[in-house]
């Protein structure tokens, strides 16, 4: 039940969330500018931009020579990727929990994956699927829901679940509630390490200044606590 309500927040806001997207703060100014800087060069590269959205990501990446497949869970999302992207790219609907049958063995080189995880309960078959698509060496860069700040958001009683939550946003459009779920610290590390990863940077993310023009109160509260945090793993050709 809780991935058709997802299915439905992104298709009930997914028109206003492209139209603020460009500017909205925590994700033009916090996610986006600290995600972008794990990249390594993409000039020639094929990204995977896994639950791409809008293909906010993809359209910097093209823009910068890459060759980008994209693909969400939301139908109307990926039809903004399609417009907003002039159909460049590749982008296709699909679930982001479920193996990743269009793409073939070692078919790229980088994998993003911003944040998404958290809609997904077990991430085993995902992170697998990552590395599946990886070429040798291949990098997988991702920002996820910071666990600390999730525990204390969600006021939760046991910080070792995996738990399904959800709150109500009001940033994009009328307030519509999104489920997700969270996790603690070693349930997004472990994932990558037990399934041929090795992490090779972690980032707890702060805003730029370009978020206290829009949010004093909020880009205040990032520089003291993080929200987000951004992972960047790579692919182990030792791993069996």
């Amino acid at each position: 039940m809780a991935k058709e309500n997802i299915i439905a927040a992104y298709e009930e806001m997914a028109e206003k969330y492209n139209e603020l997207i460009d500017h909205k703060p925590h994700n033009a100014y916090y996610d986006r500018p600290n995600t972008l800087q794990l990249l390594p060069e993409v000039h020639g590269k094929t990204i995977l931009d896994a639950a791409c959205g809008p293909g906010k990501y993809a359209e910097i990446l093209m823009a910068k020579g890459a060759i980008v497949k994209g693909f969400d869970i939301s139908p109307k999302m990926i039809e903004l990727a399609i417009r907003r992207n002039n159909n460049q790219g590749e982008f296709f609907v699909h679930d982001l929990s479920n193996r990743f049958d269009k793409l073939e063995n070692s078919s790229c080189d980088i994998v993003l994956c911003a944040l998404a995880l958290h809609y997904v309960e077990d991430w085993t078959l995902t992170i697998q699927e990552f590395y599946r698509v990886l070429k040798p060496n291949g990098i997988l860069v991702l920002s996820i829901e910071h666990p600390f700040y999730e525990f204390n958001f969600f006021k939760s009683n046991n910080y070792f679940g995996v738990e399904h939550v959800k709150c109500t946003w009001s940033g994009f459009g009328n307030p519509i509630e999104v489920n997700s779920f969270r996790r603690p610290l070693g349930q997004c590390l472990s994932p990558l390490t037990d399934h041929g990863f090795y992490i090779d940077k972690l980032l707890e993310p702060k805003p730029t200044k370009e978020f206290e023009q829009l949010d004093p109160r909020h880009f205040k509260e990032l520089n003291e606590f993080p929200a987000f945090m951004c992972i960047r793993a790579v692919k182990r050709n030792d791993f069996t």
